[in-house]
């Protein structure tokens, strides 16, 4: 049985335009995927725009917002060293994985749209059935992307996201550069999202898989690995 392989990509971006505020990935969006890959044996890699250090939003750090699993993976100096030592994307670029992942973190907002190296990786996954995951502020990575056809990827998908909504609540209006949940639905996708603000929403569409929250991270990592297990 051949070794599962997942290219989970985060963000380079620690602090808003303003110079005043930290912003970075979102622990939870990356240590539930990562500890249910690891658990099952997979090769991980992570990767960032340029590589190097991860910078973590301290919000997500906090007790309110840091469950068990990833304050433990916080307070493991092994996990942590992996953070500080990530592969740029140019690294990366050509090989093919059985899945990439897009962790968020408000810092994706900045790094990933119009990175074409991100979107290249992405279309090429896609476009050989590869799983494209991504979750809250990650799907922002999949906005510009456009396949062989020339047709945006995400048109006529159902997708999902950090809502507008939640974008409010956690008082970040004006300072993201874009309304994620109206530029998905500009590019003609079928967003999607909870009922109730602030819980777990996954959306699957064929091998896209989005999440629209940190509340999501436990039911997205799920979701990916019974993929596989299908």
């Amino acid at each position: 049985m051949k070794q599962m392989k997942i290219l989970m990509v985060v963000t380079g971006t620690g602090m808003f335009p303003d110079g005043k505020q930290e912003t970075g990935l979102w622990l939870s969006e990356l240590a539930h995927m990562y500890d249910s890959a690891k658990k099952r044996g997979y090769d991980i890699v992570i990767a960032s725009p340029r590589g190097g250090d991860t910078p973590v939003d301290p919000t997500s750090l906090k007790t309110m917002y840091m469950d068990k699993l990833s304050k433990e993976y916080w307070d493991d100096s092994e996990f942590r060293n992996v953070l500080r030592h990530t592969k740029s994307l140019d690294e990366v670029s050509g090989e093919l994985f059985d899945c990439i992942y897009l962790a968020g973190g408000h810092g994706a907002m900045f790094d990933f749209p119009d990175n074409t190296v991100l979107q290249t990786l992405i279309k090429d996954h896609y476009e050989n059935n590869k799983v494209v995951a991504a979750i809250c502020h990650g799907v922002c990575g999949l906005l510009n992307v456009k396949l062989s056809d020339g047709q945006y990827l995400v048109k006529d998908k159902k997708v999902t996201g950090f809502s507008w909504f939640e974008e409010g609540l956690a008082g970040k209006k004006k300072e993201v550069p874009f309304d994620l949940e109206s530029a998905l639905k500009e590019r003609r996708a079928d967003y999607k999202k909870a009922l109730i603000p602030m819980m777990p929403e996954v959306v699957t569409d064929g091998n896209l898989i989005t999440g629209q929250d940190p509340f999501s991270s436990e039911k997205m990592a799920e979701t990916v690995m019974n993929r596989f297990n299908q």
